[in-house]
């Protein structure tokens, strides 16, 4: 779809909020840690290649500069220990081979109390894990916000039994805390900034994402199901007293097309929650307040106008239940460096240039109704102060030659409460 925007001084608003921003805010200087020795740095390297099951690494205090990565391959009930996020920094800035700064593989892993900075490419991974922990660790790219930083912090995939507690995620060009094609996750008490995603849920089923606070990034808090990947819908992501504030950051992910580009490359700047062929969603408790374009955007995966056809796999958002959630809407112009931005911007329900709490796209599975009033994806908003938020539903089943936008939320409430779903 294409979206003009419609005045040219709301296009100068927006471009002057993008420079204002301040892409290099940071949690601690690394730069006046002591620099350790090369034989300290190779000691590191070499407790990684020898770590045997059950084995401690102790990473003590000190700035490591890395030019290898930092690889645990198969091994069981290992920790991985700094002195503290503000007192042990790994640093992959030189790093001559490789992409991640720390991988690793293995069951019942604990990384813990060290930073890792400037990663090319994901800051600490872990893959095929059972039992697999992040705690008070801190990722970031030093140089603020680039598109050519790393694509994920905190990025477990293929993974079961996921614990991310107490981390801090910055900068990243994709997603802070990602979790992908995982199973068993908890995701709480961290803080993420300054990247296009703050948090992001992935193919993934049984996730709790809690009491984290989510703000400067383009999208705080994201739960999505994209096709073609080895593990295909899912499920049951619990969303709850969080704090997505003021997620109005540029989106300077690398556009559809370039090298490794993906999806969050189309998320319009101030974006608090984004369910995209979300399955089984819970979102209540939190707290949404100046995301300038939307506070909770529910959608299908038509709305990236990508092919939307894969085995096992639904293009659609269903079973979302939105309940006690407390809204802000900003005064500020909705975002139109997007086309999902624009189209909110200028066609929504409440009047041109006007943020909204709630949107929904409005496609829908035809196979289970004729009309999206009758609710057939099961959507079920139980707002206090309902009357005063700020809804549209859209139809876009004709593209562009024939938007329309509707304000009623009266089909998608549920007057049995919310377990009458």
């Amino acid at each position: 779809m294409k979206f003009k925007p419609f005045l040219a001084t709301l296009s100068l608003i927006v471009l002057f909020a993008a420079c204002s921003q301040d892409n290099h805010e940071r949690i601690f200087d690394s730069s006046k840690l002591p620099v350790v020795s090369q034989e300290a740095v190779d000691q590191l390297i070499a407790d990684f290649v020898l770590a045997e099951d059950g084995d401690i690494i102790t990473i003590p205090e000190g700035f490591f500069p890395l030019k290898t990565q930092l690889i645990l391959d198969n091994r069981r009930d290992i920790s991985i220990r700094g002195a503290g996020m503000e007192k042990t920094v790994l640093s992959f800035r030189d790093l001559r081979a490789g992409g991640e700064g720390v991988k690793l593989v293995g069951d019942n892993v604990r990384i813990e109390h060290l930073t890792i900075e400037d990663a090319p490419g994901d800051g600490v991974k872990a893959q095929h894990c059972d039992g697999i922990a992040f705690e008070n660790i801190n990722v970031t790219w030093t140089n603020g916000d680039k598109s050519k930083n790393g694509t994920y912090a905190i990025y477990p995939v293929q993974c079961k039994n996921v614990l991310i507690d107490g981390c801090v995620a910055s900068h990243s060009r994709d997603a802070g805390i990602y979790v992908g094609q995982s199973e068993g996750i908890i995701v709480r008490n961290n803080l993420a900034f300054g990247n296009v995603a703050g948090i992001e849920i992935e193919n993934s089923d049984d996730a709790e994402v809690y009491d984290n606070v989510a703000r400067n990034n383009t999208g705080g808090i994201l739960v999505f199901n994209l096709p073609g990947l080895p593990k295909a819908d899912g499920k049951r992501t619990k969303i709850f007293r969080n704090n997505i504030l003021e997620n109005n950051h540029k989106n300077f992910a690398l556009e559809e097309g370039q090298s490794n580009g993906n999806p969050v490359s189309m998320i319009p700047p101030g974006s608090g929650i984004i369910l995209m062929a979300a399955k089984e969603i819970d979102v209540y408790e939190n707290e949404i307040h100046g995301n300038r374009t939307m506070g909770i955007a529910i959608s299908s995966y038509q709305i990236t106008g990508f092919p939307a056809e894969a085995p096992n796999w639904s293009p659609y958002s269903e079973n979302i239940r939105i309940w006690n959630n407390d809204y802000e809407r900003p005064m500020a112009i909705p975002d139109l460096t997007k086309e999902f931005g624009q189209l909110i911007s200028m066609y929504n329900a409440h009047g041109k240039g006007k943020s909204q709490d709630i949107i929904y796209d409005g496609f829908f599975d035809r196979s289970r109704a004729t009309e999206i009033i009758q609710n057939p994806m099961k959507i079920c908003i139980d707002e206090p102060q309902i009357a005063k938020l700020y809804f549209t539903l859209f139809d876009l089943e004709k593209g562009t030659s024939d938007i329309q936008a509707f304000k009623d939320i009266t089909p998608f409430t549920c007057p049995q409460g919310i377990s009458g779903l």
